[in-house]
């Protein structure tokens, strides 16, 4: 049986694992899923349509699984959230339903690190090994891809994609697409190179870093328009990592990328 606190409220329809562990004055929604292990602190709420993967932890006062904060919230059809497994939402984490997409589904993938306050909006899709810190706020429709890295009190603007093992850093406000590999900062985020530390953590080997170095400087530093310089690239490059970089660019023309200041 779970070991459901007596003050907590799990109300008719809702599927709890056996193993799960529900902390004081936390409310279980009728609609709601929660896999083997998943630990819930005190004043949880979550409510509508959620599956929460196995082993995820999820910390005091969060709220999984609202309605999306948008103005034709209550005219649209209801929303889900799905979040996968082994996951740590600490306090204060706040993740929306979807609402406009197909499947009206906002996606959180395994392993991730959502720090105090992070909110996660309507629509998005956040990949596995992300790290989102204290007060990282997520538009609407925003795509954060693998392993990537956002610093706290950031701002991603709606529709924005985060490239995979890219670094935000602390404070930025981030209007356009951020490149794999690509790290950026600043007031309105500038890119500032590649994530060095991060390739390298991963375990990305040297002449591999250097072949992105080399691409980073043909597409960010010749002083070409992004649109010819990608072209230079040809189909493919021959090495993996700056073809992930050139996809990413191409997926969409009328995309628009952070880019390095310019003096």
């Amino acid at each position: 049986m779970p070991d459901i606190h007596p003050t907590a409220i799990i109300e008719d329809g809702a599927a709890v694992a056996a193993d799960c562990v529900i902390g004081p004055y936390c409310v279980i929604g009728g609609g709601v899923t929660l896999s083997e292990g998943v630990v819930t602190a005190s004043h949880v709420v979550i409510e509508g349509d959620v599956e929460i993967g196995a082993r995820t932890k999820i910390g005091a006062f969060s709220a999984i699984g609202g309605p999306a904060q948008h103005l034709r919230a209550s005219q649209a059809e209801p929303g889900k959230a799905v979040i996968g497994a082994d996951c740590i939402l600490r306090e204060h984490v706040t993740i929306n339903a979807g609402m406009l997409k197909a499947d009206r589904a906002t996606r959180v993938g395994n392993r991730c690190f959502l720090m105090t306050g992070s909110h996660v909006a309507h629509d998005c899709s956040v990949d596995d090994d992300v790290i989102i810190t204290n007060q990282g706020t997520l538009a609407g429709h925003v795509h954060v891809g693998q392993g990537a890295i956002i610093g706290g009190i950031c701002a991603i603007h709606q529709h924005v994609r985060i490239g995979e093992y890219s670094f935000v850093g602390g404070m930025t406000g981030v209007e356009f697409d951020v490149i794999p590999f690509g790290m950026v900062l600043g007031n309105r985020a500038r890119l500032e190179g590649l994530n060095i530390i991060g390739l390298k953590r991963r375990g990305v080997s040297r002449a591999d870093i250097q072949e992105l170095r080399a691409a980073y400087e043909r597409l960010f530093e010749s002083g070409e328009p992004l649109s010819v310089a990608q072209e230079r690239f040809g189909a493919e490059s021959g090495n993996a990592l700056v073809n992930t970089v050139i996809a990413f660019i191409r997926a969409d023309s009328k995309r628009r990328f952070c880019v390095p200041a310019r003096d």
